[in-house]
């Protein structure tokens, strides 16, 4: 099977000079765990995980006791946190080189781009565990219990 056939299609992604209040905003919105950075023309510059977020965002930030310096932490920007050229995988390559990428590397995503770096998608693990229950025959939407 192609990336194309298990990735996310609908990738949120934020832009270069987003502010990381608008990018926690993304991720508390959307609950996922990889945003895609994109430039002005829709090319991949970067990915911010939410463990970047964790590490560069005061816990103070938006509570009372806020001070100037957490209130700051959510003025930098993407690019000043985000990983630049990240891993990333086509379309048209098989699944199975995702997990490989993923395993060897340590990542938990790919973006999906074009050849232009254009993103497309994005395949996470919660991706590849569904692909590889269907593989098995398993509906990944059965109770666990």
């Amino acid at each position: 099977m192609r990336i194309e056939d298990i990735m996310t299609r609908e990738v949120i992604t934020a832009g270069f000079d987003d502010d990381l209040k608008q990018v926690r905003d993304l991720f508390t919105k959307y609950r996922f765990r990889h945003l895609p950075v994109v430039d002005d023309e829709g090319r991949l510059a970067g990915i911010i995980s939410d463990r970047d977020m964790l590490a560069n965002i005061s816990p103070f930030a938006g509570t009372i006791n806020e001070r100037t310096v957490d209130a700051n932490s959510l003025r930098r920007k993407a690019h000043q946190i985000m990983t630049r050229n990240p891993m990333t995988i086509e379309p048209r390559e098989k699944a199975e080189r995702a997990v490989l990428l993923m395993l060897h590397q340590r990542i938990s995503s790919l973006p999906v781009v074009d050849g232009k770096s254009r993103v497309l998608g994005i395949v996470t693990m919660r991706d590849l565990m569904r692909w590889l229950l269907n593989r098995a025959n398993i509906d990944p939407n059965r109770d666990a219990a």
